[in-house]
């Protein structure tokens, strides 16, 4: 019976948007109104085979940058650069293997680059999950956990090295404002004991905002930048694993940003002037945004620092 009563809600409000369609109009949200340019730059975004991701690929192409994307399905990133090379044949971008579901695929991928690309100055930490059903990663990690703060958080270890030879460069880490809801569950990280895939991204969330916020404070005095950002709610591919969540964002598809619209406030932090020395904050739209308290708890994000790396077997101080 609540079933049909949700239905039958979602079928009067699809209804009334068809209906009011012509009459209604949605804030888009802030637009980068930058114009630098990125020419002798490199860029890495991970997954930027699709959405935002590749939306931002694609401005920070046409402002001349290298940009390489990193994606596990390499013939969508393929897909996705010539789309991108359609739309500005300059474009110097490539495509490069990544699944940050598994270790080893991290550090062959970060390997690889190091041996083959000799500067770094914007990484864009894209990429993720969205209320998965209950999986692990290769390595045993909660997908949501695993993908969206662990694989990220080895990757940038990785990388850090040469983003600080660099230097000056700038760590982008795409969050969302689920953080708000999320909670890092030290005592069940990987929800063993129960799970639910609203909570399990809330958390991985937060974990992006704590990661940029401890990692600014580590690398203070390097020339390298690290800010987190709220993309908005973006009609993408990303509540493909929640058929409530897609039903929703197909009636609400009106109100929803576009990806082009989405990747405003990571192109933003790329490459806004004013940003050059503006580390360890938090924005959206183009501006900074309000972070929830449990994202500014200097002792959350020191043990969330500690338990990565034991986690990862590494060592990052």
């Amino acid at each position: 019976m609540f079933l049909l009563l949700i239905i039958a809600g979602l079928g009067v409000v699809t209804l009334l948007v068809i209906s009011f369609r012509p009459h209604i109009r949605y804030a888009a949200g802030g637009v980068c109104k930058s114009t630098a340019r990125l020419d002798g730059k490199t860029v890495l975004i991970t997954g930027a085979n699709t959405g935002i991701g590749k939306e931002t690929a694609l401005d920070l192409a046409v402002r001349g940058a290298r940009v390489i994307i990193a994606c596990r399905d390499v013939e969508k990133g393929e897909e996705a650069a010539a789309s991108i090379r359609a739309v500005y044949p300059k474009a110097d971008v490539e495509v490069r293997e990544l699944d940050l579901a598994d270790t080893c695929s991290i550090r062959a991928f970060a390997q690889k680059f190091l041996r083959e690309v000799n500067h770094l100055h914007i990484l864009i930490n894209n990429a993720g999950v969205m209320m998965c059903p209950y999986t692990k990663t290769i390595d045993g990690f909660e997908m949501h956990i695993g993908v969206n703060h662990l694989g990220h958080f080895l990757l940038t270890s990785l990388l850090i090295g040469l983003l600080k030879r660099s230097a000056p460069a700038r760590i982008i880490v795409v969050s969302s404002l689920a953080h708000n809801f999320g909670w890092i569950r030290f005592h069940d990280l990987h929800s063993q004991g129960s799970y639910n895939s609203g909570l399990a991204y809330c958390q991985s969330k937060l974990a992006n905002v704590l990661f940029a916020r401890e990692l600014a404070r580590r690398l203070k005095g390097t020339n390298v930048t690290v800010n987190s950002v709220h993309p908005g709610t973006v009609n993408s591919d990303l509540t493909r694993h929640s058929t409530l969540m897609t039903i929703m964002f197909t009636v609400f598809a009106l109100f929803l940003k576009t990806p082009r619209e989405g990747a405003q406030t990571s192109i933003y932090c790329a490459v806004a002037e004013e940003l050059h020395s503006i580390s360890g904050k938090h924005f959206s739209d183009c501006v900074p945004a309000f972070v929830a308290p449990q994202g500014r708890s200097e002792e959350t994000a020191r043990r969330l620092w500690d338990a990565s790396c034991e986690l990862l077997g590494i060592e990052w101080d």
